[in-house]
This record gives structure tokens, C-alpha cells and sequence, in this order.
């Protein structure tokens, strides 16, 4: 550590979303340590996707004026009209009440609100609002059109925040879902000293791993997992862990590779970087996860991005560092599967269920894996003589 460079009480703390561009991250924030020399093995120099992702960023959330965009490179330098309808339901305000502000994000707000008619009326909903000037590219319309896509297609799972409505007006689109008033998992992780008990820990990951499998299965990527990003139905001790914020979510195949650069700097995996991924960029944030919630601290970490990045690229989280010692061997194992840096070689989230860790400790019914779909494909393209060979051995 640094001389005279005071130590944060919980070293995993002050997540640096991407989107922020690096402006005013808490990631540059002093008080974040910088990543022990003992990770890397050999000096390097700060990895190239660092100019990538703002250049991404700035298409993607572009500082151009409200309802126009630019063509794209290449094009003729005209100005084209963003057509910010969406076919949502216009009537929002006559059928629910704002209350009081519950959270903020980059590119829009969060509030309770009571349901004034119909099914919901007298019930507490969460209402994200997504203002209209914020949407001034393309990209964050589509970002916007995609998300609500998304919730009206993965309902229920008991793991995954109830979607109920869309509405739009001149001012704002609205996203009214399920409220879940039982805080963040960060805030449970920092009430608790800054990590789980491994009994504990157990309990969040299947329920982490049953949702995501769940999205994984219905052809969905979240892009976007982190403790901030899974809340709690309810104060209750047992009360269910729900994932929300699928803003960066996005489809993708079982052979297909994305390429744009989302999520979360401390929680980005190495594919991403490089710009070409699939679900199983989800798997290391959910080592991430895993690794915070066992030992209170980050495996990848600095006051800057680009360290940050440069971790995650190069660096091997530390095992060996108290609590691992005393922790179990399948604990280890478990984590150091989801934080391979070769994603082909990543466990998936139904296999992280079967896991030994995992297993006898749950009573999740296992969804069919995206792998089996990759099989089926391969096979299906083979030629009829490895057909039957596959066919004898099978």
C-alpha cells in the first residue's frame, strides 16, 4: 500500500460502471487500492481496449443534440430525426401515482409508486423513468426498445423482477415493475462485515446462478451483473434475491459473438475487453460476485480503469490471502471455474449448479444448458460418417 494512503474499511466497494465514459468514477477515487505488484507476474502496458470503450461509449450514449443523430462514418454529413415512439401505453398517469425517488442511474431514475386503477390499484410498483433527452443516439433508443423487449419476455422466475407495464409520454418513457424493498445484495454484503459466511454465500449464488441460467436458456446475456444489481422482495432474512436492470441485456445466440463493450469495470470479463463474447462474459462477473461474497474483497482492483482492465487481462486473483486458507477446497474450486480467463474453458451457470459445492445444497430443477444446444447444432453440421461414428459412441 501506499504511504500515508488510508485503507478502505471494505476494499471490494466503489464499483466504476463503463458508461460512465471515466468521467468521475469511483474507481479513481483515492481511496481504492491499486493491484498488488504480486499479481502481476510481468510488466505490461496499458491494454488497447481502454480506447475502445470510449469511443463505444460515445456512440452508444452520445452527447448530440436531443432527437438528432449523426450518420454514421463515412456517410454524408447530414442529420437525421431519432424516432423516439415506442408504442407504449400513453396513459401512465392515470393509472399511477409517483411517490418518492428510490434510486438514480446514468440514463435515468428510479421511483415507487401506487397503482391508482386495475390490477395493480393500491399495490407499491417500481417505476423506472428514462427521460427523453437522455436518449440521443440510436443506440440508446434501441438500448431502451430492447430492454422493455426483454422483460416481457422472461417472466416467471421467481429469481427475476416482475415486468408489468410500459408506458410512454412527451417527457419520459416508464417501466413499471415489481418493488422490491428489501435493499441491494451490496448493502447485505456490508452489513455483514463485507462477506458471507460460506453456508450463506451458498444460498445467494443458486439463486444468482438460477436466474441467469434461466436468461441464459431463453437466449438472453445481462451484461451487467453485480451486487447493486440484485435486490432483496423483502427485509426478511429468507426473503428471494431478484436480478433487475436489464438496460444492457441483450440477445444472443448460442454461436453468436457481441462486440460492444458494456457493464461494469470491476465485473468485465476478459472477452469483453477483446470485444467479442457470449453468455458466458455473465459467469466471470458472477465469479466476481462469488469471490466478493466469500473473501470481502474485489479479485481484480485500482484507482484506475485502465489497471482495472489490465487485471482482469493479466493478473491471477489471489487464493491464498486470508479467508481462502480456511475456507473449502470446492469453495476454491468453484470460484477459480468461474474466473477462467478462457471462456470456452468456463463452467455455464446449470453446470455451476451441479457443481460440489453446489449440489445436495439446493432444490433448483437444473434448465437445459446452452451447451446442449452447441452439440446439437455441431452434430446436426456433421458430416453422416462422424454421424455414426458419434452414434456408436453414444
Amino acid at each position: 500500500h501506499q504511504t500515508g494512503r488510508k485503507t478502505p474499511k471494505f476494499p471490494f466497494y466503489s464499483p466504476s460502471p463503463l458508461p460512465s465514459a471515466f468521467k468521475n468514477s469511483p474507481a479513481n477515487s483515492s481511496s481504492v487500492l491499486s493491484t498488488p505488484l504480486r499479481f502481476l507476474k510481468i510488466p505490461f502496458p496499458p491494454p488497447s481496449p481502454r480506447k475502445h470503450i470510449k469511443a463505444l461509449l460515445a456512440r452508444r450514449h452520445g452527447s448530440v443534440k436531443p432527437n438528432e443523430a449523426t450518420i454514421p462514418e463515412g456517410s454524408e454529413c447530414e442529420i437525421v430525426r431519432l424516432d423516439k415512439n415506442f408504442g407504449f401505453s400513453k396513459n401512465f398517469s392515470c393509472n399511477y401515482e409517483i411517490m418518492e425517488e428510490v434510486g438514480r442511474g446514468h440514463f435515468g431514475y428510479t421511483c415507487s409508486a401506487t397503482g391508482k386503477n386495475g390490477s395493480l390499484k393500491g399495490q407499491d410498483v417500481a417505476v423506472k423513468v428514462i427521460p427523453n433527452l437522455r436518449m440521443t443516439t440510436a443506440i440508446s433508443i434501441e438500448d431502451v426498445r430492447r430492454e422493455v423487449k426483454i422483460l416481457r419476455a422472461l417472466t416467471g422466475h421467481k429469481n427475476l423482477v416482475q415486468f408489468y407495464d410500459a408506458y410512454e409520454d412527451e417527457d419520459n418513457v416508464y417501466v413499471v415493475m415489481e418493488l422490491c424493498d428489501g435493499g441491494e445484495l451490496l448493502d447485505q454484503i456490508l452489513s455483514r462485515g463485507g462477506k458471507y459466511e460460506e453456508k450463506d454465500a451458498k444460498v445467494i449464488m443458486v439463486q444468482i446462478l438460477s436466474v441467469v441460467a434461466y436468461c441464459h436458456f431463453q437466449g438472453v446475456v445481462h451484461r451487467d451483473l453485480k451486487p447493486e444489481n440484485f435486490l432483496f422482495t423483502s427485509k426478511d432474512e429468507h426473503s428471494f434475491l431478484k436480478a433487475i436492470d436489464f438496460g444492457l441485456s441483450d440477445y444472443v445466440k448460442p454461436d453468436e459473438r457481441l462486440n460492444d463493450i458494456v457493464g461494469s469495470a470491476y465485473y468485465v470479463a476478459p472477452e469483453v475487453l477483446h470485444r467479442s463474447y457470449g453468455t458466458e462474459a455473465d459467469m466471470w462477473s458472477i465469479g466476481v460476485i462469488a469471490y466478493i461474497l466469500l473473501c470481502g474483497s474485489r479479485p481484480f482492483w485500482s484507482r484506475m480503469e485502465s489497471g482495472i482492465f489490465r487485471a482482469v487481462l493479466k493478473a491471477d486473483p489471489s487464493f491464498d490471502e486470508a479467508p481462502w486458507p480456511s475456507l473449502s477446497a470446492d469453495s476454491v474450486d468453484f470460484v477459480k471455474r468461474l474466473l477462467n480467463k478462457d471462456y470456452r474453458k468456463r463452467i455455464t451457470a446449470a453446470q455451476a449448479l451441479c457443481h460440489p459445492w453446489l449440489a445436495g445444497h439446493h432444490d433448483v430443477k437444473i434448465p437445459l444448458d446452452m451447451i446442449m444446444y452447441k452439440l446439437v447444432k455441431a452434430y446436426i453440421c456433421s458430416s453422416s460418417l462422424r454421424k455414426a461414428a458419434l452414434g456408436a459412441l453414444a
